[in-house]
């Protein structure tokens, strides 16, 4: 017969266990993204705090903001959609940084120099743009988080390379992601959005430039608020690098370009 401490004892080994257990699972699926749920993505954090920036703050390693908000104040207090803004923070190639808020006015949000990762990360009101992406060759995971009241893009990938996203919520926005159109220096870009709640009002889930070679995979999108289904999943462009205004290249599913199926897209 066992006594009861030994039985307590034996369910504080399952508990710890199962705790070690799930903390594991969580840790091994950060690099791809699929430890969140969308709901939990939805679900709008509150601030521990708030500090105005007034100088971009530069980041490298990895760096947690304990849900922070930061806002933009003197040469960073912009909220317009001017090109060439500051970001209020910088992150050095390989860089990862976690859950913080990015309150109004959030100048350009954030700028990837390389390789980078964004976890847990809320726009409570887009600036210029959310995140911009750059460097060659590079890979850039956005895990979790939300962006939302986004006048023009909410992320804008410039470098060349793979962007994931995953487990985010977009909401109010004009363009969701999009390979720059008209860079100077232009490159093939791959970008794969799973597991993600796009709130209407919105145009475009993603932009691509199909003469380059890019390509845009859809997988587990939620759109809620667009019966009418107006935003367009994959809009196809002419990209160049001239500066000018790129064309567009028609929309929808071709396989090459714009890799999607209908039951990757669940409207409510």
């Amino acid at each position: 017969m066992t006594d009861i401490k030994g039985k307590n004892l034996k369910r504080r080994r399952r508990v710890i266990a199962g705790g070690i257990g799930a903390i594991a699972l969580t840790l091994g699926a950060l690099p791809s993204g699929l430890n969140l749920s969308t709901a939990e993505a939805a679900t709008w954090p509150s601030a521990n705090g708030s500090e105005a920036v007034g100088a971009t703050k530069s980041i490298s390693g990895s760096v947690d903001g304990g849900m922070k908000r930061y806002y933009g104040t003197g040469d960073l207090g912009g909220d317009g959609q001017g090109e060439g803004q500051d970001p209020i923070f910088q992150l050095a190639d390989g860089a990862t940084l976690k859950n913080v808020i990015l309150g109004a006015p959030a100048a350009d949000g954030i700028h990837c120099a390389g390789s980078c990762t964004l976890q847990n990360v809320w726009w409570e009101d887009v600036g210029e743009d959310a995140a911009t992406f750059r460097g060659t060759g590079k890979t850039f995971n956005i895990v979790g988080g939300g962006a939302r009241k986004a006048a023009d893009k909410i992320f804008q990938f410039n470098g060349g390379g793979t962007l994931n996203i995953s487990n985010f919520s977009g909401q109010d926005f004009k363009t969701f992601v999009r390979s720059c159109g008209n860079c100077s220096s232009q490159y093939k870009r791959t970008i794969n959005v799973t597991n993600t709640e796009i709130i209407a009002p919105g145009s475009v889930i993603g932009g691509i430039n199909t003469n380059y070679g890019d390509s845009l995979t859809l997988r587990g999108i939620t759109i809620v608020g667009d019966s009418s289904k107006k935003i367009v999943p994959c809009q196809k462009y002419i990209g160049n690098n001239t500066g000018a205004e790129p064309t567009k290249n028609g929309t929808g599913p071709d396989s090459t370009y714009c890799k999607y199926a209908a039951s990757d897209l669940t409207y409510r």
